[in-house]
């Protein structure tokens, strides 16, 4: 999938890239009390990020993959 953003009442919070949809659905899901910081009636929604949202993201990558990680196990940075 591609780069994905989590927006909480339209501010951008988290970029993501998830595996596919089952795996964004779990993170809205479980992620829930996090992204809106126990607000409950916080909206949350996403979209494709942005330029300067993927590339903080692809940064992030970076450092995950210098240490030893593997791409498969990345999966987000906030904003």
């Amino acid at each position: 999938m591609h780069i994905t953003t989590i927006l909480v009442n339209d501010i951008p919070k988290v970029a993501v890239r998830p595996n596919d949809r089952k795996a964004l659905s779990r993170f809205l899901r479980n992620g829930g009390k996090y992204l809106s910081g126990g607000v409950p009636d916080a909206t949350i929604t996403h979209r494709d990020a942005d330029e300067t949202e993927a590339a903080r993201w692809q940064s992030a990558l970076a450092l995950h993959l210098a240490w030893g990680g593997n791409e498969e196990d990345f999966f987000g940075v906030p904003l």
